[in-house]
């Protein structure tokens, strides 16, 4: 009735026969009146059970369902509003809970599943499957679990690593790095993956910090050894080269014996640990500004970090690109860990090259690609677009936001994905909605599980702000502070090897309340209102000048966007008779292009504050950088600003002539005697 669009002729009776019958009627058919082609039955309470009841007590549901509908649309709209993020948090961080729940079950049980046991697991599973493509050479799961096998039969059938033993690897990205590494943690073995870049005095450090008593070198660089190998023979630690023969004296050699050795499994009772919690590598910092770290990696850190790829949507049927060097966290653990735990294929580049990169793509069908920043910032100086490919994601860390945009703009809509997270550290964050500039993303589920914190920091002395009860200040929404993490039973931190000061040094305590324990990430970061974190500046990159502090990455980042200049390394350099240190920038010149003094004068006054501009730029040809390409600027900062002893050129900040000119030896000697004005 109440769907007529006009009362018809007998709708008035309609109405009164109703509210009879609901006050006692029975069940009645009424015909059609006139005006109405419509039969009514009215069926009401009481009268005849066997029939639906009709009236109120029908109206009840339907109010009730309108009243949930609209509650449900006004959280929804709340929801848009408020939490736009909410179902894209919720959805990732269930990833995030499922991986943990079979953590949280490993650690009940007596007997825990490590990397290695998921990659004898999956060398099972899938023996045919190509895990390694090295040099267009295809390796399988079930190549390297016999080639593995072989490795720990020799070591063990020699007397050189048992159970509980530290063995250092000195080796370049190439198949067998992985195969030893698996062989000796088949025997129980803990691995310390070495630098390539260190030598002499720091590698002989390293194995101070590990306790390690055998090395294994690659071929490429037993070279490298011979002025410490009697150091080596006189500590008792015997070498053992990746190669067929050795004429050095003393050096064991490894592929002749492999071929003797047998495939047969080494009992997984040899490798098996009780406790998630066992260190199984050691992995060691750049050491940029002094002797190197042995961090400590237990099997957790390296189960956590192989669910990296998992957590992004990686599945096995991805072809994993990896040119990162083994030896550091980001290419073992999140590299070989994540494409052992999806079952997917790598493809191992001994060397990053930005003019191979694409080309290696195309050829091997690669979808996912490991990143630092610094990757794909050489990735965007190559002259030529790319955007024939099948790259879907990259995944990796330290992506600036211009540089990002670049990438984006030059080769397609690839998904980048950063991870936030040190080598030691017990922290990580994942940018799963791609904001551009974020290193990641925390939320109200986020904030459940891990505890940090963004503390105010005075750079000046180089410490964390104390009120006067001694306890740190929280800083502000989009205020910069420094990032400490919680030290509990869910984000343990283990420290450095052989110096329990070293470890010391990343703790701070009683920071909230008296007895508390934080991990000093040594990172300023940033987090908004939406709580998407941004990195701003290492702890160490930070300069004073003219009773200001510099932040080299931000002084960088302006200069990067002159036109002629490619990449951009600022660091602070002394000068006697001024506090603190003047900023001065090491450039690489764009190619066909030339250094302009004048359009660069004008860019650093526009965009710079009168402290922040390099009163110093020298021009290099390369970036001298770690194995992880991060800039180092430790030598830069030692060998200073002087010309003579330089051997590229280098130019001066001349306000009165409004460009930066050649820094000559007179007017070096001018601004080191004052009587130059800075």
């Amino acid at each position: 009735l109440r769907s007529e669009t006009r009362r018809p002729a007998g709708f008035v009776r309609y109405e009164r026969e109703l509210r009879s019958f609901e006050r006692g009627g029975s069940a009645r058919t009424l015909p059609p009146r006139a005006g109405c082609t419509t039969r009514v039955t009215f069926i009401l309470s009481g009268k005849d059970k066997s029939e639906p009841r009709f009236g109120m007590t029908m109206l009840l549901p339907l109010v009730w369902v309108t009243a949930i509908a609209a509650g449900l649309l006004a959280l929804l709209l709340v929801q848009k509003l408020f939490f736009p993020y909410f179902w894209s948090d919720l959805v990732f961080i269930s990833r995030l809970l499922r991986y943990g729940i079979r953590l949280e079950v490993y650690k009940k049980r007596s007997k825990v599943v490590t990397v290695l046991d998921r990659f004898v697991q999956q060398a099972a599973r899938i023996p045919d499957k190509p895990f390694i493509i090295y040099e267009g050479i295809s390796y399988t799961y079930e190549d390297v679990e016999e080639r593995s096998n072989r490795v720990a039969h020799v070591f063990q059938q020699r007397g050189a690593a048992r159970r509980g033993d530290t063995v250092a690897l000195l080796m370049s990205n190439e198949p067998d790095f992985i195969c030893v590494w698996f062989g000796l943690c088949k025997l129980g073995c803990s691995v310390a993956f070495l630098n390539t870049n260190i030598r002499s005095r720091s590698l002989l450090h390293c194995f101070g910090c590990c306790g390690a008593r055998t090395l294994v070198v690659g071929a490429d660089l037993l070279d490298t050894l011979e002025d410490i190998l009697p150091s080596l023979k006189q500590d008792n630690i015997n070498v053992w080269a990746v190669k067929m023969e050795c004429s050095l004296p003393g050096v064991e050699t490894l592929l002749d014996k492999l071929q003797q050795a047998p495939e047969d499994p080494i009992p997984a009772e040899q490798r098996a640990v009780t406790s998630l919690k066992t260190p199984t590598l050691y992995i060691f910092t750049s050491g940029t500004t002094g002797l190197p770290k042995a961090a400590i990696i237990t099997h957790l850190q390296s189960v956590k970090a192989a669910g990296g790829f998992w957590a992004y949507g990686g599945c096995s049927s991805d072809v994993i690109y990896i040119s990162l060097p083994l030896y550091h966290s980001a290419a073992s653990l999140i590299g070989i860990g994540g494409t052992i735990e999806i079952g997917a294929t790598c493809v191992l580049k001994k060397k990053f090259s930005a003019s191979q990169f694409w080309g290696d793509c195309r050829k091997f069908n690669v979808t996912i690609f490991q990143y630092i920043g610094e990757l794909c910032r050489y990735l965007c100086n190559q002259p030529k677009n790319e955007k024939k490919h099948k790259v879907r994601m990259g995944v990796g860390n330290g992506l600036r936001p211009e540089v990002w945009k670049e990438f984006h703009r030059r080769f397609g809509d690839v998904r980048l994905c950063e991870i936030y997270g040190s080598t030691e550290g017990n922290l990580c964050f994942m940018n799963h909605l791609g904001k551009m500039g974020a290193v990641g993303r925390s939320n109200f589920f986020y904030k459940l599980l891990f505890k940090y914190d963004l503390v105010r920091y005075d750079k000046e002395n180089d410490e964390p702000v104390r009120n006067k009860k001694g306890f740190c200040e929280h800083v502000s929404k989009g205020e910069t502070g420094l990032l400490l993490s919680k030290i509990n039973e869910q984000s343990p931190f283990f420290g450095y090897a052989g110096s329990k000061q070293l470890t010391d040094k990343k703790l701070l305590r009683d920071v909230f309340v008296k007895g508390d324990v934080y991990f000093n990430t040594g990172d300023l970061m940033v987090e908004d209102t939406d709580g998407f974190i941004s990195f701003k500046d290492r702890i160490g990159d930070t300069f004073r000048w003219k009773g200001e502090n510099v932040g080299t990455t931000e002084v960088a980042e302006a200069l990067e966007l002159v036109d002629f200049i490619q990449e951009a390394n600022v660091y602070g350099v002394e000068i006697p008779g001024n506090e603190g240190r003047a900023g001065m920038t090491a450039i690489i010149i764009k190619p066909d292009r030339r250094f302009d003094g004048k359009k660069l004068f004008q860019h650093v006054l526009d965009h710079l504050p009168s402290y922040a501009r390099p009163l110093f730029v020298r021009i290099q040809e390369t970036m001298e950088v770690t194995g992880t390409l991060k800039q180092l600027k430790f030598r830069l900062v030692e060998s200073g600003f002087n010309p003579s002893m330089i051997t590229e050129a280098v130019y001066f900040l001349d306000y009165t002539g409004k460009c930066y000119v050649p820094l000559t030896n007179s007017m070096y000697n001018s601004i080191v005697s004052g009587q130059q004005k800075l």
